[in-house]
């Protein structure tokens, strides 16, 4: 199938390869900065662009992967002269209607978190695709499929709390691990000492329901354990808060039939 790819971030880059190396030919890579768009072009082929105009018009599909603020302005001209070319995003909380006019479109939304650095197993991870019509259902599913044996459709609708899910597992437990660095780093031990429990944590909720995992102090709300703890953040409010929070979420959690 021939691609473009409309952005050269993190999520981009790794789409990007993982279709290059499943004999996908991408035709031409674009960013806002001919940099980005060179990198990537040098590693998964085709031409760079820093201007929309100077994309194919002919391709099996564009894939845009973009900011969120971004979408519609560049679908706006993208759209222009490619008329009934299949177009996907690749967000999780934009709905496929920002296509608007655009005749054959869809969504092709890979769940994970990308780094340009760090590549992905594309094999198992779970796709989340939605289309208008017959033939963009074909192209996502194809897309989707051949990097993936994992891939489901999904509405717009149920994707908004997808992505909601998506954030609280791994947005806010990441910057949880932030924090815990900051702390840690702030009394001189190294951040990799909460690796083994980091990964423990992780590996537990394969075989049991989060809620059965859990354990510390909010279970029991161990009020002497919370109390000097939150004395520990006292000239840190809003670490403070968040655990506090935290802490009251988590109890209420553990009381619920």
């Amino acid at each position: 199938m021939k691609i473009v790819f409309v952005g050269a971030g993190r999520l981009a880059t790794q789409f990007a390869k993982a279709l290059h190396a499943k004999g996908h030919t991408i035709e031409a890579v674009f960013s806002r900065t001919m940099d980005s768009a060179a990198a990537l072009s040098r590693v998964v082929g085709g031409f760079p662009a820093d201007s929309i105009a100077a994309l194919p018009v002919d391709a099996d599909a564009y894939i845009i992967a973009v900011k969120d603020t971004v979408l519609s302005a560049l679908i706006g001209q993208l759209k222009e002269g490619r008329e009934e070319c299949p177009m996907f995003h690749t967000a999780g909380s934009v709905p496929m209607s920002v296509f608007e006019d655009v005749r054959h479109h869809g969504v092709v939304y890979p769940m994970q978190t990308f780094s340009k650095e760090r590549d992905v197993d594309f094999t198992h991870l779970p796709f989340f695709i939605e289309a208008n019509d017959d033939l963009a259902l074909q192209v996502a599913t194809e897309l989707a499929s051949s990097v993936s044996d994992n891939v489901r459709q999904l509405s717009s609708d149920e994707r908004r709390y997808l992505h909601l899910a998506a954030v609280f597992s791994c947005n806010f437990s990441n910057h949880c691990y932030t924090l815990a660095a900051d702390i840690l780093e702030r009394h001189g031990v190294p951040f990799s000492v909460l690796l083994p429990l980091i990964e423990e944590t992780a590996q537990k909720v394969h075989t049991l329901h989060p809620r059965e995992a859990q354990t510390g102090p909010a279970v029991r709300y161990d009020e002497n354990v919370i109390n000097a703890q939150l004395q520990l953040l006292a000239d840190e409010p809003l670490k403070q808060q968040v655990y506090d929070l935290m802490s009251k979420s988590i109890h209420d959690d553990q009381l619920r039939p």
